[in-house]
């Protein structure tokens, strides 16, 4: 077919089903039949055409894309429209990819907390496995509209899971880069140190190639390293499977992960040493890491929002412990911020001796399947260590990994015993983004849990 079929195939099943999952923020139609025209003519000619060309896509609501409205999943910016594209938007268009669709988002992308996964404009993403269930905030449209089918990939974005929770509980893979290797210019700002940009997709395969396209330098974005993605050659890949030191604990599985969840992470866990043998005893250091990274974007993001927060405009948020936690965001002190950016550097330099002893460290994405829509997400949080508790293994990875600038993927590894997906999560040190591909794509041949769908 041609890419303007396609597009508008891509469209039609958005405008659909988009509403069944509460996970359109915007239908970019025009903008999507005018880009695929542009493909198709680049097809035409034949030549250099990229594999993204004529592939329809959506991003999540925090990416500007001009025209199109950018509500950043909140009622005080449901009018918003931006006049030019975030970085990511751009480079996708000149790699050919056609943008179909603006994701829904939990509000300010969760700045503040929220206790409801209805804090969002479009409503409380609903998982396409069961639409009783969320998709997973923040980025809960572009995990749904993965995970549904409605579009081959989406950009999500990553301050402290908002990419690995969708991915979980949708059943797809995703990709946290590391800091700095994709700009967030035109992007909304949670927390200028945290926030990162990343693909959703089935396979990591189709994570790299749209990795490939949003990577690298970047005027625009003080932040950005400059470096870009590439993947490993086959052979040097297979290698690196063979020859990797898989750092694991094992007890976030073993002692916190919940019943239904438990069985299929653990043959996930077996399968991966199947294919990447070399595993070894690895745990994070005994650092506070769910304090540490709610201070910093906490702060960082009541900063950001500080004139809606003493605005009247605020009073349209509907989610009472977010805005509780933005206005008491106001009044965090200097020292408790600068005493968590100080454990970040404590907790970097850990980081980097721990993967002297391993190469990548593994641990389940989640340890629940996807929550009830209208459970609270304090409904059961989780106990805080305690001297001669059991030990909980590496279940603080998300937010030390995202402390601490690292790079993740987090690929699905089976149905929990609800018929619900579960995922695990590879971390590496920074810009081992070709690595961790390498040890998910192997992983992908070799089983067939990315390929697993839901009945639409």
């Amino acid at each position: 077919m041609s890419a303007v079929e396609l597009a508008t195939e891509t469209c039609d099943r958005l405008e659909r089903l988009g509403p069944r999952y509460n996970a359109v923020a915007s239908l970019t139609r025009t903008r999507a039949l005018r880009e695929a025209a542009t493909a198709d003519r680049a097809l035409a000619r034949g030549g250099s055409a990229s594999t993204l060309t004529g592939i329809p896509y959506g991003a999540k609501d925090l990416l500007a894309a001009r025209g199109a409205p950018t509500t950043w999943g909140a009622a005080p910016y449901r009018k918003q429209v931006l006049r030019y594209d975030a970085t990511a938007v751009t480079k996708l268009r000149r790699a050919g990819a056609v943008l179909a669709a603006k994701l829904a988002m939990v509000e300010l992308a969760g700045g503040g907390g929220y206790r409801y996964p209805s804090a969002s404009l479009q409503g409380p993403g609903r998982n396409p496995w069961d639409t009783g269930r969320w998709s997973g905030g923040s980025s809960s449209g572009s995990g749904a509209a993965v995970g549904a089918g409605l579009v081959p990939f989406a950009l999500g974005s990553e301050t402290s899971g908002s990419i690995g929770t969708p991915a979980a509980y949708c059943g797809v893979t995703g990709i946290r880069p590391t800091y700095g290797l994709v700009s967030r210019h035109g992007a909304m700002a949670l927390s200028w140190t945290l926030d990162k940009i990343g693909p959703l997709a089935r396979t990591a395969d189709d994570c790299a190639t749209v990795l490939e396209a949003i990577a690298g330098p970047d005027a625009k974005d003080a932040t950005v390293s400059g470096k870009r993605f590439r993947r490993l050659a086959p052979g040097t890949a297979r290698e690196a499977v063979a020859a990797v030191r898989v750092g694991y604990a094992g007890e976030e599985i073993e002692v916190v992960a919940s019943a239904e969840a438990r069985g299929a992470l653990a043959r996930g866990v077996e399968e991966l040493e199947r294919i990447a043998p070399r595993f070894v005893e690895a745990r994070l250091p005994d650092l506070p890491y769910g304090p540490m990274v709610s201070t910093v974007y906490i702060a960082e993001g009541a900063t950001i929002f500080a004139d809606l927060i003493e605005s009247d405009r605020f009073d349209e948020m509907p989610d009472e412990r977010q805005k509780a936690g933005l206005r008491a965001a106001l009044d965090i002190r200097a020292r408790d911020y600068l005493q968590a950016m100080r454990l970040r550097t404590v907790l970097a330099q850990r980081m980097r001796d721990l993967f002297k002893e391993c190469d990548v460290i593994l641990s389940c994405t989640r340890t629940v399947t996807a929550t009830p829509i209208d459970q609270a997400l304090d409904a059961a949080p989780a106990p805080p260590a305690t001297p001669g508790a059991p030990p909980r293994g590496n279940v603080g990875l998300i937010p030390a990994g995202n402390l601490a600038g690292l790079p993740a993927i987090f690929f699905p590894c089976g149905l929990g015993t609800d018929g619900l997906p579960v995922g695990l999560q590879l971390v590496g040190p920074p810009f081992s983004e070709p690595l961790l591909v390498a040890i998910v794509e192997a992983y992908q041949r070799e089983t067939g849990h990315h390929a697993l769908r839901p009945s639409i």
